[in-house]
């Protein structure tokens, strides 16, 4: 195999996404480690990708202390992706200063420190880039989750494309959650303290609606006209639609100028829509990518003033 360049960190099923969206951006994959897709082209943003190798280096590496050495010659802090060879590769991970992945409390900025990510290619090959894009062990955020609160699991999501962010609503904003029921976006944004509407035809969870800083309409989020509605700080969205369709409400939203910053999960049904997507990500200032808690899926997500 050639050198590697860029390699890039794919969810577990999600192997033939990241590969095609290489593919078409002209880095394709050389070969696989795992779920570690390997370029011998330069690296490139990639929304498949859990975390993006963007300097790696492949060394020889004779022994486990050798190895360790190594590592620590480059910097402190380095993150195992243990593909093969995993016992070697636990002895010399115990050999570097440890590493915490905590489970965040959300909303907590992700980790500020520097984190390289490394693997072994082979009993006595490494592959190791001091460099990457991701803050996080192997682009995987946890949480403390909360099983009382939300009725269901989709908080997850969104707290993690909020954390990603580094930024989320609060008091004195007022959001829009369309296609909202049964409530659990609507939920993990009410604990943020701002005004939430949350718009859909189905019901939503009582406990939900009842929350104080919480109104429903019970309506489509495709009936609404965005130029005849009230300016948000905030316009979410999990409607569930070909991400074709939701291309177009969101450009609706932004040519009226009722919303300022964007957060919308592009769910795919069937065939994955390589070409939608890459129209949300040519949004200027867009951020498109897969995330640890999403399923076949992408967050779109735009701030003002970025």
């Amino acid at each position: 195999m050639s050198e590697v360049r860029s390699a890039y960190l794919a969810a577990e099923g999600f192997e033939a996404e990241l590969a095609e969206e290489l593919r078409r951006a002209g880095a394709p994959v050389a070969a696989w480690h795992g779920l570690l897709a390997l370029s011998p082209a330069p690296p490139l943003p990639a929304a498949w990708a859990l975390d993006v190798w963007t300097d790696p280096r492949e060394m020889e590496v004779p022994s486990i202390k050798g190895a360790a050495t190594l590592l620590r010659g480059l910097q402190r802090n380095w993150a195992l992706y243990p593909a093969t060879h995993h016992r070697r590769a636990a002895l010399i991970e115990a050999a570097l200063p440890p590493v915490k992945a905590r489970a965040l409390r959300f909303p907590e900025l992700p980790p500020a420190g520097h984190l390289g990510a490394w693997t072994l290619l082979g009993a006595d090959r490494m592959l190791a880039s001091p460099t990457k894009s991701s803050p996080f062990v192997n682009g995987a955020v946890r949480f403390e989750e909360d099983r009382e609160g939300p009725p269901s699991r989709a908080y997850l999501k969104l707290w993690e494309a909020l954390t990603r962010l580094g930024r989320w609503p609060g008091p004195g904003e007022t959001v829009l959650d369309l296609g909202a029921a049964p409530g659990g976006w609507t939920w993990a944004l009410a604990q943020l303290g701002c005004a939430v509407v949350a718009v859909d035809k189905a019901a939503m969870d009582p406990a939900v609606a009842a929350l104080p800083n919480v109104s429903v309409r019970t309506e489509s989020a495709f009936g609404l006209e965005p130029s005849q509605q009230p300016a948000v700080d905030w316009l979410f969205s999990d409607i569930i639609c070909y991400p074709s369709r939701l291309l177009g409400l969101v450009n609706r939203w932004r040519e009226a100028g009722r919303a300022r910053n964007f957060v919308c999960t592009l769910k795919f049904q069937g065939e994955t829509d390589h070409d939608t997507a890459a129209a949300f990500a040519a949004i200027p200032g867009a951020r498109v990518f897969h995330g640890a808690h999403n399923k076949h899926e992408l967050m779109f997500c735009l701030l003002a003033g970025a």
